[in-house]
């Protein structure tokens, strides 16, 4: 069978003459569709990124270097759920649903009853990055390019350096909606209703904010895709969302705000106020949007593909509006850069947009050589792998000493301890970090402090030195590991 025709049998989208053909009609069964997906390149160019990626987050977390925010966060609140318990997370003091009203992180929780590990979430991370290659695939053939600019298209999303870099950044949930995300686009433009509609929900449990991104893909649909049915449903069913889990579900499981509305601050100390004052002030947010840090940013994320975008074809940005709008607005430069998850709304409107460009025959680059060879380069200059020889390696000098500290660490008693170190032992109800103001509160309900002076979270460096001090002499507690500034102390019988 030639390449086109296994195409099309995998991509009924694809057929031009009956582009809604049941796979009865062109005569393959379904599994013949799935064996010819097996043997299609697309396998092992998916299934090699996810084996490289969870290499690299393993060896990351292996060498220490994972932190209690984030990986510790979800590896701490998958292992209650688990195990039957409340999934409150201690380090942030509220329950799960109250963090980013993530439910779909339950469904974590089946994998950690066969054997409870972080790497589990690591896996699926690695695995939910890679695997949004095959709807990439799908979009671009759907748009009618080449069997070669599809091939192309694929190797651009994989090579966005926001692929490896966030990999690299404990887990998020939100990679779980990335190729739903995909897969709904392209459900939408292949009218296939009950996958649009179960993708689309799926996306919405994978953080709160990604209800924005789905209402704006539904105003997309509806304005721009002229497809009235997912416009619809996506638009209410974001609206409905974000109303939902801002003003009812976060605060009700939370006790406040939902989170990070401190880093617009300057816009309103609410949602809804926040709102208000984008609409009627103005003046509070130009300086912000029109500023240095923007056009650093919108060129940050651009690069990789800027040789394929097309103000003809911007329209599908108008669903990646609301994330891009949140990062310019933040104060936090975290939601400014390709290694933190905060782009990922806008990765897959992106893409849309240069497959449109190349499928109307525009675009700097029309071949797959040189394409590849851009998005290489792009990913050469922004990815974080460098991190490995200038930050993951730098403090092995104590790696074995941490170990074995950690390994004296039996119970399910209270750990407090640096972010490095939390996320290495979280699989219990009580994990601190080393905050001074709720030191002796935490402490009440912890049985091990467990510090690396030399080698600590920088942020936790000066707390760590001060809880050292007060531990040292405290009554309840004592000294049973002491090597190469690698403390572990225990609570007295």
């Amino acid at each position: 069978m030639r390449m086109s025709d296994s195409l099309n049998a995998i991509d009924p989208s694809n057929s031009q003459s009956h582009p809604q053909a049941s796979p009865q009609k062109q005569g393959i069964s379904l599994s013949d569709r799935l064996k010819l997906l097996c043997s299609h390149f697309l396998t092992g160019w998916i299934g090699g990124t996810a084996l490289f990626l969870f290499m690299c987050s393993s060896v990351r977390h292996l060498l220490i270097h994972s932190t209690g925010f984030d990986l510790g966060i979800y590896d701490q609140v998958v292992y209650l759920m688990s195990q039957g318990l409340p999934p409150i997370s201690s380090y942030l003091g509220f329950h799960h649903m109250g963090n980013h009203a993530a439910w779909s992180v339950y469904f974590l929780a089946i994998l950690y009853k066969l054997y409870p590990s972080p790497y589990w979430l690591l896996a699926i991370q690695a695995i939910c990055l890679a695997s949004g290659a095959l709807p990439t695939w799908l979009l671009a053939s759907q748009a009618g390019l080449n069997r070669s600019l599809a091939s192309a298209m694929a190797a651009v999303y994989l090579l966005y350096p926001l692929i490896f870099n966030l990999n690299l950044f404990d887990f998020h949930p939100e990679v779980m909606a990335l190729p739903a995300i995909l897969t709904t686009i392209w459900a939408a433009r292949a009218d296939r209703k009950i996958l649009f509609c179960l993708t689309t929900v799926f996306a919405l449990g994978c953080r709160d904010a990604l209800s924005l991104t789905i209402a704006a893909m539904g105003w997309w649909l509806l304005v721009f895709e002229k497809r009235r049915f997912y416009g619809i449903f996506a638009l209410i069913a974001g609206a409905s969302w974000f109303l939902l889990v801002t003003e009812w579900i976060i605060p009700m499981f939370k006790g406040g705000e939902v989170g990070a509305i401190d880093r617009y601050a300057y816009l309103g100390d609410s949602v809804l106020e926040v709102v208000k004052n984008l609409l009627l002030n103005p003046n509070l947010w130009l300086t912000q949007v029109f500023s240095q840090a923007t056009f650093n940013y919108l060129l940050l994320v651009t690069a990789p593909v800027l040789w394929g975008l097309s103000l003809r074809h911007f329209t599908p940005l108008v669903a990646a509006m609301p994330a891009l709008t949140l990062n310019i607005l933040s104060t936090a430069y975290t939601q400014r850069d390709l290694h933190h998850q905060y782009a990922l709304p806008i990765l897959p409107f992106l893409l849309v947009s240069v497959m449109a460009t190349l499928a109307a025959g525009q675009g700097w680059l029309r071949q797959r050589r040189w394409i590849v060879l851009w998005s290489l380069v792009a990913l050469v200059i922004i990815g974080k792998y460098s991190y490995f020889w200038t930050h993951y390696f730098d403090d092995v000098d104590t790696w074995r000493e941490s170990r074995q500290a950690i390994a004296l660490i039996q119970t399910q008693g209270g750990v407090i301890t640096d972010n490095f170190h939390a996320a290495q032992v979280s699989h219990r109800p009580f994990v601190y970090l080393p905050y001074l103001s709720s030191f002796k509160k935490n402490l009440a309900n912890s049985d091990y402090v467990l510090l690396n002076l030399r080698h600590t979270f920088p942020e936790d460096r000066d707390r760590v030195k001060a809880i050292m001090k007060r531990i040292r002499n405290h009554p309840d507690f004592q000294l049973i590991y002491d090597h190469d500034e690698v403390y572990l102390f225990t609570r007295r019988e």
